[in-house]
């Protein structure tokens, strides 16, 4: 009897370690759950590294690809820097300078990845137009500032065309403050406005708005091509 007593308490107690065990293990998969749950609710870029992540090399060689197909459709900028008109060179550049960008970032969708190819672009165009570097600098620079501010990151499709539609049309009220500080040393400051501008205000603000406009179409287009490239297996992330 006392035998029977005793292989009983021990298959008992074997009972019972094995009830914990078994408990444990279903706490621990409902905490993995609850994590996972809690890594799926947080934005993607937290889990890719944090906001800021490095540039690998297929990543550069891509950027340079879209920037060189950006130029080589923009080759009607030398026509177009000659004709005395406000806005007239973003105007004929809006499409290409906004629908690579976008093409590019939706590839790339990392912080920086707009200001690496208006850096790319610039390093051609400042044989051009030396301002033109430093222009597309700094617009590429406002505009991923912007983005980070208002979507934290290029993971939405709709940063992408925000910035694809504000890169060109910054360079607008850039070169107005540089043509502006460049005949300063002159004193010959509205001389310089109304060369740049004009002397009716009306049409450089209607190219203006048209120049915004395109840039949106071309950023929206951008968006579509980049999509159709991903669904083909072109454009892979």
């Amino acid at each position: 009897m006392n035998e029977n007593k005793n292989s009983l308490t021990e298959e008992e107690i074997a009972i019972n370690e094995l009830v914990k065990e078994s408990g444990k293990e279903t706490g621990d998969i409902d905490s993995d759950k609850s994590d996972s749950k809690e890594n799926d609710s947080m934005p993607k870029y937290s889990r890719r590294g944090g906001v800021f992540r490095k540039f690998k090399i297929k990543d550069i060689v891509f950027l340079a690809v879209i920037t060189a197909m950006m130029l080589l459709t923009g080759s009607v900028m030398p026509l177009l820097i000659h004709i005395p008109v406000f806005g007239i060179i973003q105007l004929g550049l809006g499409i290409q300078f906004s629908l690579f960008p976008v093409v590019g970032l939706m590839k790339v969708r990392k912080p920086g990845s707009l200001l690496l190819m208006s850096l790319f672009s610039g390093v051609l165009l400042v044989f051009m137009f030396p301002p033109m570097f430093f222009c597309l600098a700094v617009c590429a620079l406002v505009s991923e500032i912007l983005v980070f501010i208002i979507f934290r990151g290029y993971d939405k499709d709709r940063a992408c065309v925000l910035a694809g539609t504000l890169y060109m049309p910054l360079t607008l009220p850039f070169l107005y403050v540089y043509y502006n500080f460049l005949y300063t040393w002159t004193n010959q400051e509205n001389e310089a406005v109304s060369q740049f501008v004009g002397s009716d205000p009306l049409p450089a603000i209607l190219l203006s708005v048209a120049v915004l406009a395109l840039c949106f179409a071309g950023s929206v287009l951008g968006m579509f091509i980049s999509r159709e490239l991903r669904k083909a297996g072109v454009l892979k992330k």
